[in-house]
């Protein structure tokens, strides 16, 4: 078997299928990651997110998603639009377009038969942030990246605009290794979070995050954090425009990320006044379909009368 053959064919599937960058890791019990991961449970900081506290045994060691996996592939796909969609309700940059589950689900399945057809029998699964795997902690220890202190994955020539995936395979590969820490002293992102979801360097509160609030909260958005959403109605990218490395950031090359004209001529009226009709038209296939009607009503509802 040539690992090293192996390795390079799989690298260059994943570039013509557009992935941005393929790295590879053992797949092994997430050691490191077992105190953090619990940590954060216990603290509660998932919020009302009880899937995460699900399958945490799974979340760490891979060879319960796939028998005999023996590698990690980690891939990233930037979602960096050309141009930011100006308005008075924002919305995340990676719920421009297409949902990107969609999008890459695809691009895994594509690259996985590739694999199967010019090695042979190999047995692996897709993933994209469905099931329960720490993708950033594959992705930082197959060197995409490192961690940084809003716990978004950086990489130095394109900053962290960018989604995760990966294919757990039974086959050896040969593996990458994690690179440094390249945030230094800077605080940028904790110091311009409006709701300090970012309580210490590499550690988020996801039930502070305005994402969560906006997204994964089902009920009614707490009193005490009205006035601080900075009119985000559906996610947050604060802590990522404010890093220095996003600079690097390029234009995504996915025909699929591109916002539909529909979305970018929305009007502040046309967001307050949004039926069921405009709403699966404009967001058919969209991320944002995932707080319904009702929770970008509520969401709106709660700006409008900060």
């Amino acid at each position: 078997m040539n690992k090293t053959l192996y390795t390079q064919l799989i690298k260059n599937k994943a570039k013509a299928l557009g992935f941005e960058y393929c790295g590879v890791s053992k797949a092994e019990f997430l050691e490191e990651e077992a105190p953090r991961l619990e940590n954060w449970l216990n603290k509660q900081m998932h919020g009302e997110m009880a899937y995460m506290a699900n399958h945490f045994d799974k979340r760490l060691n891979p060879q319960l998603l796939v028998d005999g996996a023996k590698s990690v592939v980690s891939l990233s796909l930037n979602y960096f639009p050309e141009k930011e969609i100006i308005a008075d309700f924002k919305i995340s940059k990676y719920a421009y377009g297409i949902y990107y589950h969609l999008v890459i689900k695809e691009k895994l399945k594509a690259l996985l038969s590739h694999i199967i057809e010019e090695i042979g029998e190999v047995h692996g699964r897709v993933f994209v942030d469905s099931a329960p795997v720490m993708d950033k902690a594959w992705a930082k220890k197959s060197g995409l990246g490192w961690m940084g202190k809003n716990t978004n994955l950086i990489n130095k020539k394109s900053g962290s605009f960018f989604f995760l995936a990966e294919l757990i395979l039974d086959l050896e590969l040969e593996y990458d290794g994690a690179i440094k820490d390249y945030c230094g002293t800077c605080t940028r992102c904790i110091d311009a979070c409006p709701t300090d979801a970012i309580t210490e360097p590499y550690i988020v509160d996801g039930s502070k995050c305005i994402s969560y609030f906006t997204i994964e909260l089902k009920e009614q958005i707490p009193l005490e954090v009205k006035g601080k959403f900075e009119n985000w109605v559906f996610g947050c990218d604060i802590c990522q425009d404010v890093c220095p490395w996003n600079k690097f950031s390029k234009p995504h090359q996915t025909e699929a990320f591109n916002p539909k004209p529909e979305l970018i001529g929305m009007t502040t009226k046309d967001w307050v006044e949004i039926t069921e009709e405009v709403f699966k038209t404009v967001f058919k296939d969209s991320a944002i379909k995932r707080t319904k009607l009702e929770g970008i009503k509520r969401n709106i509802s709660f700006l409008k009368n900060d």
